[in-house]
């Protein structure tokens, strides 16, 4: 038997305390749940028919199925996805042609006239971009680049003298190899 997705524990609390204990919604909003949650509960019982105490055989999914009618099922898809692959694949090709993204969704709204609205459209698209996977590869011939750094390194304690020892680093990674060579040399103080 599937888990039912909201807190039933917490709303037939809701519905104990209002109809049993006769407490006011300010009361039981003490009970760590906001008043408008336990406004929209009570709400929502008094539209299902829903009193207290609730019928012995009623279980939580139908219970759930009674106060959330379009929640209790798998969520239905009423608006068309768009094809953010195809969206973003024709940003990037026709970048320089200043393609934007208001005139791929007034493509989409013309296929889809009940599809999203630009505002969700972009929030959409940008759930989407944050998924994708980027990298930058870059192919190096063997022996013809090497990436060179210098800067400082560390502090080092000279453990005769207990004096500090200034270094700086120099690091060299060959580019198609990824070998790497790295040297610290003291400074005089």
């Amino acid at each position: 038997m599937a888990k039912p997705r909201l807190s039933m524990r917490k709303i037939k609390e809701v519905l104990r305390l209002k109809y049993h204990c006769s407490l006011s919604k300010r009361e039981i909003a003490h009970c760590q749940i906001s008043r408008s949650t336990v406004a929209n509960y009570l709400w929502r019982a008094k539209q299902a028919g829903v009193g207290w105490p609730l019928p012995q055989d009623l279980t939580d999914q139908e219970l759930e199925h009674r106060l959330f009618p379009h929640q209790a099922g798998l969520p239905l898809q009423t608006k068309a996805l768009p094809d953010f692959e195809y969206i973003h694949r024709e940003l990037k090709a026709h970048k320089k042609f200043n393609l934007t993204l208001d005139l791929l969704w007034r493509e989409y709204k013309e296929q889809y006239p009940e599809g999203y609205q630009y505002s969700r459209f972009c929030d959409l698209y940008q759930d989407f971009k944050k998924k994708l996977d980027y990298c930058m590869r870059q192919d190096h011939r063997g022996g013809e680049k090497v990436f060179v750094d210098y800067g400082e390194g560390m502090t080092l304690v000279d453990p005769k003298t207990r004096k500090p020892i200034t270094t700086q680093l120099f690091v060299a990674v060959w580019g198609a190899s990824n070998y790497t060579y790295c040297e610290a040399p003291s400074l005089p103080i």
